[in-house]
């Protein structure tokens, strides 16, 4: 099976310091769906690894969380993509969850539930934590620059190995080639 595991907010929708709270706040960024659907055509299974701490900070509920992701389902069927699991962290961002990331624990659950080791698994984000819980769990950290990667980059303090791509677009290009 090849496997490749997503960060959402920064990645496939546009991000929000205000959080996404909301389906009517969730929107693409150009070309990601797409991207989902190339990964999916060339064999790959995709999943979801967020920090959803709005629910944490009582921003919003799990029925809207929940509605936020059937829009995002909907919005890939549309273009022929599927997203095949959502692994989600509730807790807000003082919290001490192991599933939090930067912490591993939702990488690590990911791989329980496929039941292959994530060692090199493509992992997708925008943020030094994204980066930090893929190679924390061993799978290979892709930073993109949509969202918070550009600031994620030019600070600094990437893992080791890190790749660096403009946009999930380019990730599938370079994925699927």
């Amino acid at each position: 099976m090849k496997l490749v595991i997503l960060d959402r907010d920064g990645v496939i929708n546009v991000d929000s310091a205000q959080f996404i709270k909301g389906p009517d706040e969730w929107k693409p960024i150009p070309g990601s769906l797409e991207a989902i659907a190339r990964l999916n055509q060339a064999g790959y299974t995709v999943v979801v690894a967020t920090n959803q701490s709005g629910i944490g900070r009582g921003l919003f509920d799990m029925a809207t969380l929940n509605a936020i992701n059937t829009k995002m389902h909907k919005a890939l069927a549309q273009v022929g993509g599927h997203i095949e699991a959502i692994f989600y962290c509730p807790a807000a961002a003082e919290s001490e969850s192991a599933y939090r990331k930067p912490a591993p624990g939702m990488f690590l659950d990911i791989g329980e539930r496929f039941a292959m080791p994530l060692e090199g698994v493509p992992a997708v984000g925008d943020s030094l934590r994204d980066l930090q819980a893929a190679a924390a769990a061993k799978a290979q950290p892709l930073l993109v620059l949509t969202g918070k990667g550009q600031k994620t980059l030019e600070a600094g303090g990437l893992p080791e190995g890190t790749q660096v791509y403009p946009d999930l677009a380019a990730v599938a290009a370079a994925l699927a080639a």
